[in-house]
């Protein structure tokens, strides 16, 4: 099978996106059918999510048949209500005797300052989502549940970027995958090889060039004077990045929760500052298949697989709802 680049390489995993390209929000469902061993790990301290205490290895069910990415803040958790529908008639789920229960945990992103605010993903927007769900490549950028988001907001929309959603799949031996997507609607900046490419626009006048000198504040560089501290307290309150990391690699429940984990470092590689009191950074972690290899292994990759998606994520956003984008 040729290779995608991107999570759907991993066998078992489908992406399906659904968004109001007028309104500027939407969502990204991935669905694993057949079910799959799931972990999550919440650093940031802003989350909004559904049935992440399920994934507690301590509790009963052991899998996921989706996980739902959506903007919309907590009125974007709806959508997931669109994928149970969707499994429930395909006739997937937890059986619990009575009834098959799809288990479809959630997390969203604050878009609602971009676009319209009184537009959000809904159920039936979830549904549709799934209707769309295929092994092809997911679009990037200014998609599903990157199609609000943006970065770089100490300083509001004003001075912030256009964001969206990446994904890519890393090879190890053996025939083992592990691929991540990733919806970036960070508070802080997006760094490539230690420099900045995304996030706080400096504001200066005159025809800067994206990247070129000048044309980013640095967020965490204004946070260290009086002007970034005082208006800390004031600032946005819209930010997260969410993301799912998935391999087929076999993993337990509890394994799969340290590769969440590790997935972790991944996201603070390249947004800086991460995990902050306004973000909701929030990562899931799938494990679809049967093949051996050591959990450490698979959490380095899943790292770096997060980085790149990220990196991606805001390298194919387009400018939209007037904040400028580098995939112009």
């Amino acid at each position: 099978m040729q290779r995608t680049n991107s999570i759907t390489d991993v066998p078992g995993i489908e992406v399906g996106q659904a968004q109001d390209d007028s309104a500027l929000t939407g969502c990204t469902v991935i669905l694993c059918r057949k079910g799959a061993a799931a972990g999550v790990d919440v650093r940031g301290s802003a989350p909004g999510t559904r049935e992440t205490d399920l994934l507690d290895p301590i509790n009963l069910v052991e899998k996921v048949h989706a996980i739902m990415l959506a903007g919309g803040s907590a009125f974007g958790l709806d959508a997931a209500g669109g994928v149970m529908k969707y499994l429930e008639e395909n006739k997937i789920g937890f059986n619990t005797g009575v009834a098959r229960v799809p288990i479809v945990p959630a997390a969203i992103l604050f878009d609602l300052g971009v676009g319209r605010a009184d537009v959000r993903p809904d159920a039936e927007m979830g549904y549709e989502a799934c209707l769309a769900a295929s092994k092809a490549a997911p679009v990037e950028g200014n998609a599903g549940a990157g199609t609000g988001a943006s970065v770089g907001k100490l300083f509001g929309a004003a001075l912030a970027m256009k964001s969206g959603i990446g994904s890519v799949s890393l090879e190890i031996s053996g025939g083992i995958v592990v691929g991540a997507i990733a919806a970036v609607n960070a508070f802080g900046d997006v760094l490539e090889d230690g420099k900045i490419i995304a996030g706080l626009r400096s504001g200066k006048v005159g025809p800067l060039k994206i990247g070129g000198k000048d044309f980013f504040a640095d967020t965490l560089a204004m946070m260290k004077n009086p002007v970034g501290r005082g208006v800390l307290n004031f600032a946005t309150r819209a930010s997260t990045v969410i993301g799912v990391a998935a391999t087929n690699a076999a993993l337990t429940k509890t394994q799969a929760a340290k590769v969440a984990q590790m997935a972790h470092d991944g996201l603070a590689r390249v947004i800086r500052p991460a995990h902050t009191m306004l973000d909701g950074d929030t990562i899931f972690a799938l494990s679809t298949g049967t093949k051996k290899c050591d959990v450490t292994t698979i959490g380095a990759v899943a790292a770096e697989a997060m980085a790149q998606a990220i990196v991606r994520a805001v390298k194919m956003s387009a400018s939209a709802g007037g904040l400028p984008g580098l995939n112009k």
